[in-house]
C-alpha cells in the first residue's frame, strides 16, 4: 500500500479503537461472563464482537493481516499491507484489552491467522473455499492442533499423535491440550500436526492435516487454565482424538511436510503477537505516567522522584528497542521472506525478548499504581498474564534463545569477516625479568 493510503488506514485504525473499541472494553468482558455462566453449549464470540466486525468491514479494517504474497497465492483481497505495514496496524490493535479484542473485530487474531495464511499457501481450490473463504469472512473459526500433554512438545520430533493412512482415508489417534480457540462453537476446522512414520528422517516424520471439528472421534475434555482464567469463549483446550477418520485429501501439502509448514505459520503468527505486546507495552506506559503525574506521596507527586523518572525513561527505551527489532524482522521477511536464515535468527530473538520486555513494563506500571495495579481497575493484570503466558506460547523463549544462538553461530562460522581475526599472539621467548 502506498505511503498517502497507509496514513489514511493508521488513522482510520484510531479512530476505530477511540470510538468503538476502548468503550466496549468492559462491555465484552461483561459479555463473556455472561456467556461463561451459561455453559459450554454457548461459548462463542459475544454479540459486541459480532456488531463491531459489521463496523470494521464497512471501514475496511477486516482482514489486514493477509499480506500481499499470501493473498497473490490465494488468489484473494487481503489488507493489500505488506508484513512491515502491517506491524504498525497490529501494534494499534494491541493497545486494546483483551489484547485480541480489537484484532478479532478486524478478524486479526490467532489462531485464525496462521491458519489462514496456511490453507492460502498450500490449500488446494476446494479447500480453500469450503474453510479459507468463511474464515475470511469472519463466518467460523479455527484451531491449531500441536502441543501435547505426554512429550515436550517444545521439540516438536516428539510429537506422537498417530495420522495412519488407510484407504482412501487417514485415521488420527492422540491427546493435545492448550489447543486455542477449540472451545468456540464457532470453531469448524482445525490443523493437525501428527506422525505419519517413524521410519523417515527425523524432520519428515510429521505431517499437517486438516481435521472438521465434527468428525466422530473428537472429546473436547476440558479447557486448560491460564492463571485461572479459562479464557472463554475460546479457550485452550485439552482434546482427545480417538480413531477420527478423515479424507486422504485433507493432507496438507503431502506427507512429511509438518515441519516445514510450521516453519512457514508459526514465523507470522509470532511477530504478529510480539506486535501485540508493543501495544500492550504503549498502553502500560501511557497508564504509569498518568497514575505518577496524579499521585502525591511525601510531599512530591510520584512524578517529580527520580527512580520513576528513570523508570519511564527506561520503559521508552526497551519498547522502542523492541519495535526496532519488530520492524527490522518485519521488512526482511517482507524482502527476502521467513526462511532466510538472518530473518529467522531475529524473529526468534523478537520471540524471546519482547514478552519478556513487556512483561517488566507492565510490572513497573503495577508498581507504581500499588494495589491498584492488580485490580480489576485497570488493564494491568490481564497485560501482564498475557505477556507472562506468551513466553510459553508458540515456543518458550528457552527454545527461541536456543535457535537464535544456533543460527548465530553458524553464522560466525561461515560469513562473519571478524571471527577468523581471533586472538592476538605475543612474543613470549624474551621473559619480563630473568630469573635469578
Amino acid at each position: 500500500m502506498d505511503a498517502a493510503s497507509f496514513e489514511k488506514l493508521k488513522e482510520n485504525l484510531w479512530d476505530f479503537m477511540q470510538t468503538e473499541i476502548y468503550p466496549n472494553e468492559l462491555l465484552f468482558f461483561k459479555q463473556i461472563e455472561e456467556i461463561r455462566h451459561k455453559g459450554p453449549a454457548y461459548w462463542r464470540q459475544p454479540p459486541i464482537i459480532q456488531q463491531l466486525q459489521e463496523k470494521a468491514k464497512a471501514r475496511g479494517l477486516f482482514n489486514l493481516f493477509l499480506p500481499v504474497d499470501s493473498a497473490e497465492k490465494a488468489g484473494i483481497k487481503g489488507g493489500g499491507l505488506t508484513n512491515l505495514q502491517y506491524a504498525d496496524c497490529c501494534e494499534i490493535m494491541g493497545t486494546a484489552n483483551h489484547a485480541e479484542f480489537a484484532a478479532e473485530a478486524c478478524n486479526c487474531s490467532s489462531p485464525d491467522t496462521g491458519n489462514m495464511e496456511v490453507l492460502a499457501r498450500f490449500g488446494t481450490e476446494e479447500q480453500k473455499t469450503q474453510w479459507l473463504v468463511p474464515l475470511l469472512e469472519g463466518k467460523i473459526r479455527s484451531a491449531y492442533a500441536m502441543t501435547e500433554p505426554a512429550v515436550a512438545s517444545s521439540d516438536a520430533t516428539n510429537i506422537r499423535t498417530s495420522i495412519q493412512r488407510d484407504g482412501d482415508h487417514y485415521v488420527i489417534n492422540g491427546r493435545k491440550h492448550w489447543i486455542t480457540g477449540a472451545a468456540n462453537i464457532d470453531c469448524k476446522i482445525l490443523i493437525l500436526m501428527g506422525r505419519t512414520s517413524s521410519e523417515e528422517k527425523t524432520y519428515r516424520q510429521q505431517s499437517q492435516i486438516l481435521v472438521p471439528m465434527d468428525t466422530p472421534g473428537i472429546t473436547l475434555v476440558r479447557p486448560m487454565q491460564v492463571f485461572a482464567d479459562d479464557d472463554c469463549p475460546k479457550g485452550h483446550m485439552e482434546i482427545l482424538f480417538e480413531d477420527v477418520r478423515v479424507p486422504a485429501s485433507n493432507m496438507l501439502w503431502g506427507e512429511g511436510r509438518g515441519f516445514e509448514i510450521a516453519q512457514l505459520r508459526l514465523g507470522p503468527g509470532r511477530i504478529h503477537h510480539c506486535m501485540r505486546m508493543i501495544g500492550q507495552s504503549e498502553r502500560a506506559l501511557s497508564l504509569m505516567c498518568l497514575r505518577a503525574n496524579e499521585r502525591t506521596a511525601f510531599g512530591q507527586k510520584l512524578a517529580e522522584m527520580g527512580s520513576i523518572m528513570q523508570q519511564i525513561a527506561e520503559c521508552r527505551a526497551e519498547i522502542d528497542q523492541s519495535r526496532f527489532f519488530i520492524r527490522e524482522a518485519a521488512d526482511r521477511m517482507d524482502r527476502l521472506g521467513n526462511t532466510d536464515p538472518y530473518t529467522r535468527k531475529l524473529l526468534s530473538l523478537v520471540k524471546a525478548s519482547v514478552p519478556a520486555m513487556t512483561q517488566k513494563v507492565v510490572d513497573r506500571s503495577m508498581q507504581v499504581h500499588g494495589g491498584l495495579g492488580v485490580s480489576q481497575d485497570t488493564f494491568l493484570p490481564m497485560a501482564f498474564a498475557g505477556a507472562r503466558a506468551l513466553r510459553w506460547a508458540d515456543g518458550p523463549d528457552e527454545v527461541h534463545w536456543r535457535t537464535a544462538g544456533k543460527l548465530e553461530m553458524a553464522y560466525q562460522l561461515k560469513e562473519s569477516k571478524l571471527y577468523p581475526i581471533g586472538r592476538y599472539v605475543h612474543d613470549t621467548s624474551k621473559p619480563f625479568r630473568a630469573k635469578l
